[in-house]
């Protein structure tokens, strides 16, 4: 994106990570930012809490070597991904004597993923061949359904084993979309496959953040965006937005800014709201699915053999756990603590919060056969109610152009090809300081 020959004063209203997107490719472009976030901290739905005196995120993510707009974002503003996220090869591993073990050596792609399969531990013959069958096809299909149906119908099409279904792509659609395979957009799971396991080695690397959320990009983000003039209000939140005179008038309770352009990077129903009354396009309303963290600490001389494992889910045995992670190999500050992922939770947020913690427990102390790990010191559970949108075929999503002279969207929920992920939000919140750059005349 080259630089404005004029410094274009633009506000952004909302501090995740679409926003923060949007702010720092504004200020590189050399605009006068204004940054406004109600809450008071940023990074949205992907932010940093304290419990028990240490920082945990509100949820245990993990990025793919794909998210090429998300690494290169971070190093724009200093962060060095090669220090913040530890960088593992494809796998799918389940505790020694469980599941499955899979996982790709560091070799030119496609032929990583085919030494995995015939190296793969768990899998019956059928499994592999039924593997090999629908990466095939899948790259044969240009990894493009002309008509968009269910991850499990498209599985199905493809005669994938249950074990394989159960073990692999289950779990894969469940950390890629956070929705059940049941009612998942095959075609988003598709583009998700096509970018990673489609693309060149370290495409399907799995990388996952050392650092806190908050630490990772949103913290650098706000100190890139004030070195370059820029403004960052927390705590501030915009009440309406009005057209004055060519230019955007903004409303907050700190007071009016007039500006040349506004990026609405807020959830969908705080956009829709500022955009009431202003002549664009509704914005549509969208089904919701949880994520579940659950934190369990230990003595920290207790760790994991690796620093992640894949579990095998049983809801009907109060199994909920999907992945477990060793806090510990991330960050030395945290030895003994585990982080355990449900995704699209609903089911399990059933339980009291105690609940769901001894269960989990349980289900660790079983599954990696150490009883030690029934007995935490103590659990935290956090659950964002409302992390993704239900990622499900067919889904009409907006576009970044509202109709309105200098006014986008921005956020994960916005029309792309990826899912309500980090990246998702990172490509939206650049493909909308790209707009405004675009389309914004300044005179």
């Amino acid at each position: 994106m080259s630089a404005a020959s004029v410094r274009a004063s633009v506000a952004v209203i909302g501090g995740g990570w679409a926003g923060c997107t949007a702010a720092v490719e504004l200020a590189h472009a050399g605009c006068k930012v204004t940054l406004y976030e109600a809450a008071r901290s940023l990074g949205g739905r992907a932010r940093s809490v304290e419990v028990h005196g240490k920082l945990l995120d509100n949820g245990q993510h993990i990025m793919l070597g794909a998210y090429a707009d998300t690494l290169r974002l971070l190093r724009r503003v200093g962060i060095k991904p090669a220090d913040a996220l530890l960088h593992l090869p494809l796998q799918m591993r389940y505790p020694p004597g469980s599941g499955m073990d899979f996982v790709a050596p560091r070799l030119p792609a496609p032929l990583h993923l085919a030494i995995a399969l015939l190296r793969a531990k768990g899998l019956a013959r059928e499994d592999k061949m039924a593997l090999a069958r629908f990466s095939t096809s899948a790259r044969w299909m240009d990894w493009t359904l002309y008509n968009d149906c269910s991850v499990i119908e498209l599985l199905e099409r493809f005669d994938q084993t249950p074990r394989l279904t159960a073990l692999m792509w289950r779990p894969l659609c469940l950390a890629a979309l956070n929705t059940p395979p049941e009612r998942a957009s095959a075609q988003v799971f598709l583009n998700v496959l096509r970018d990673s396991l489609g693309a060149h080695r370290a495409a399907s690397d799995m990388l996952v953040p050392r650092l806190a959320l908050s630490a990772l990009f949103p913290a650098a983000a706000a100190q890139y965006i004030e070195s370059r003039g820029g403004h960052v209000r927390i705590g501030a939140r915009v009440e309406s937005l009005q057209a004055v005179g060519g230019q955007w008038q903004v409303r907050s309770g700190a007071g009016a800014q007039d500006v040349d352009a506004v990026i609405i990077a807020t959830p969908p129903p705080a956009a829709a709201s500022l955009l009431e009354g202003l002549g664009a396009p509704p914005i549509p309303s969208f089904d919701y699915e949880p994520i579940t963290t659950c934190y369990l600490q230990y003595d920290p001389a207790l760790r994991l053999d690796l620093p992640f494992y894949a579990l095998e889910e049983h809801p009907e045995s109060g199994e909920w756990g999907q992945f477990v992670f060793d806090r510990g190999q991330l960050d030395a500050h945290q030895a003994g603590l585990m982080a355990v992922v449900i995704s699209a939770s609903g089911q399990a947020n059933d339980l009291a919060q105690d609940a769901l913690g001894a269960a989990v427990a349980q289900q660790l102390g079983r599954a990696l056969g150490r009883p030690g790990f029934a007995e935490p010191l103590w659990t935290k559970v956090i659950t964002e109610k409302r992390a993704t949108f239900a990622c499900t075929p067919g889904l009409v999503r907006p576009g970044i152009d509202t109709g309105l002279p200098g006014l986008c969207l921005a956020g994960d929920y916005t029309a792309g090809d990826y899912p309500a992920t980090l990246e998702g939000a990172v490509r939206s919140g650049t493909a909308a300081a790209r707009a405004v750059l675009q389309r914004t005349a300044i005179p």
